[in-house]
């Protein structure tokens, strides 16, 4: 017999280092194990909101940390208790009125078990948005004609930009359209595996690899920046993509990062990246936060005062997960307290998520410019006109100057004292490097991410 008390102290201890302070205080404060019963485990919650939200939201971590402290646990259920009668229905357990069906943990994820597409990655909930229109137009001409049009594509961003929305939205919209053609969404990781395992069995197995991953029409390939260092996979990948090819199937990749800067990345694969499409997803401006948001209450069935929804698109200036992190904070308050929540509420609610703006720390950009450009630091102050220094340091003074606005005497003196007609000449000239030259441009593309 388990000690549920200790058993669900331990976890909570986990899950506070999970969560922030808030989401914990507000799901788990008020909640215990009632029981376990042949590997199921009983939660009790204070009421229907806080269970459907921990189901949602919390169901997989919930569920993981419980395994993680008794690893014969087979399933979660939730039972809404009294708050004042929580500790009561702890020791009458017998008489607590359970919810939900077991639910095993090999159903926890509602995922396509052929294709491992979520379903709910379809382009109806899609925002378009100047900050990822090129990538949304390329990926509807894969679907109108897959294997023709930009094969492959690469699409690369920041984390939470919806670039697994995107290509997943690819796999789902060719399923639809051609029921006869065969999709598949992998993680670089698990084709790695899959590829390692091949090799421990022989040819026959890596003959089946080959065949498995040859069959599809569509082949969906995550965070593929993670590459740099596999020469196998690299070679596998290489074959693979040849396969597809030749054939007139389509070939999706998504990344973090440019392949032009993805350590280690063999050229042969280069070259085959940008013989398809590379686009960039960016951090969504005003107008998309604002639509993001609006098409989030709308599937919450939740009205917001068109001023505080203005106040939240033009506040949270981050990732689309961050936006809506911040939204699923203001929700919970609007149900939990069965009222709109008016503009002082929700500057309240949200001003540990708006990021405050730091003042630049010229040091701390040019180490960042200087260790991208695989320099010493050192170098950048340095009067030398050896090319690579001079470049890096023309890319400092211009994102001193247009990124953070620092004016060109400052620059000037932080950089060694030069003078300021060179500072401007240093942005003019990059500036106008940019309007030709594509790789410039990825370059300060990748910098400004390594800012966030």
């Amino acid at each position: 017999m388990i000690n549920t008390k200790e058993l669900w102290k331990n976890c909570l201890g986990q899950i506070e280092n999970d969560v922030s302070k808030a989401n914990f205080s507000t799901w788990f404060r008020n909640t215990c194990i009632l029981k376990e019963d042949a590997g199921i485990i009983y939660i009790g919650v204070p009421n229907e909101f806080v269970r459907d939200w921990l189901k949602n939201k919390y169901h997989k971590l919930i569920t993981k940390t419980i395994a993680d402290f008794f690893d014969t646990m087979r399933a979660v259920e939730y039972s809404i208790t009294k708050i004042e009668g929580i500790q009561e229905e702890v020791k009458n357990q017998n008489n607590a009125s359970f919810i939900n069906k077991e639910l095993p943990l090999k159903d926890l994820y509602n995922i396509n078990k052929e294709d491992n597409l979520n379903p709910r990655y379809k382009f109806d909930s899609f925002i378009v948005g100047s900050f990822n229109e090129l990538a949304y137009a390329a990926a509807q001409a894969i679907i109108a004609k897959p294997g023709m049009s930009y094969n492959p594509f690469f699409v690369y961003g920041g984390t939470g930009l919806g670039k697994t929305h995107l290509i997943q939205g690819i796999g789902n919209s060719v399923k639809e359209k051609y029921p006869d053609k065969k999709v598949h969404y992998i993680t670089l990781e698990k084709f790695a595996t899959d590829l390692v395992n091949s090799f421990q069995f022989g040819n026959n197995k890596a003959n089946s690899f080959k065949e498995k991953y040859r069959k599809y029409d569509l082949l969906i390939i995550d965070d593929i920046q993670f590459i740099g260092k596999m020469e196998k996979t690299q070679e596998e990948l290489f074959h693979t993509f040849n396969t597809f090819y030749e054939n007139n199937k389509q070939i999706v990749f998504s990344s973090d990062k440019h392949p032009n800067f993805i350590p280690g990345l063999e050229d042969r694969l280069k070259s085959r990246f940008a013989a398809g499409m590379i686009v960039d997803v960016s951090e969504p401006e005003y107008e998309s936060r604002l639509a993001i948001l609006k098409v989030k209450l709308q599937e919450f069935g939740i009205n917001l005062d068109e001023e505080v929804v203005q106040y939240i698109a033009s506040s949270i200036q981050g990732n689309i997960r961050e936006l809506e992190g911040s939204l699923n904070t203001i929700i919970c308050q609007y149900r939990l307290k069965n009222r709109p929540i008016s503009l002082n509420e929700v500057k309240t609610l949200l001003k540990n998520n708006i990021k405050p703006k730091k003042g630049v720390v010229i040091k701390d950009i040019v180490k960042i410019i200087a260790d991208f450009y695989n320099l010493e630091e050192a170098e950048i102050y340095e009067k030398t006109r050896r090319k690579e220094i001079v470049k890096a340091r023309q890319v400092v003074m211009y994102i001193l100057r247009e990124d953070f606005n620092i004016s060109y005497p400052l620059i000037g003196q932080k950089l060694g004292g030069k003078d300021h007609t060179t500072v401007i000449h240093s942005h003019l000239k990059i500036k106008s490097s940019i309007k030709t030259d594509a790789s410039l441009v990825s370059e300060l593309e990748q910098i400004r991410i390594l800012f966030k």
